[in-house]
């Protein structure tokens, strides 16, 4: 079984990201998706964790579905590393979501 370990983000919080960012409101499911995409990688690049995360998504103990920006991966082929990363790596990401302690596991959906 596949784990990822990051921050949660939900589709609200990227969505509105991407209304921060001036991104057009969108008309199909397809403007939603890459307005998300595009407020995820607007956070990454600012929070200096672009190259060492990846956009992924997961589902929590409760079923629930949620974007996960990764820091690390069970699985070598998804090219991160196998375990979480120093604070200093995530604290601004952290800082920017407002998130409390480090990233956490969660399983690929």
């Amino acid at each position: 079984m596949t784990k990822f370990c990051g921050y949660l983000v939900g589709d609200d919080w990227l969505y509105q990201r991407g209304v921060e960012l001036g991104i057009k409101p969108p008309e199909t499911r397809r403007d939603q998706i890459d307005i998300m995409l595009e407020a995820s990688r607007d956070a990454r690049l600012r929070t200096g964790v672009y190259g060492c995360t990846k956009l992924r998504r997961v589902v929590t103990l409760q079923g629930k579905r949620f974007w996960c920006i990764a820091f690390a991966c069970t699985e070598p082929y998804e090219g991160l590393p196998t375990s979480r990363p120093p604070e200093e790596t995530y604290k601004l990401l952290k800082e920017l979501l407002g998130k409390q302690g480090p990233p956490l596991w969660f399983r690929a959906s």
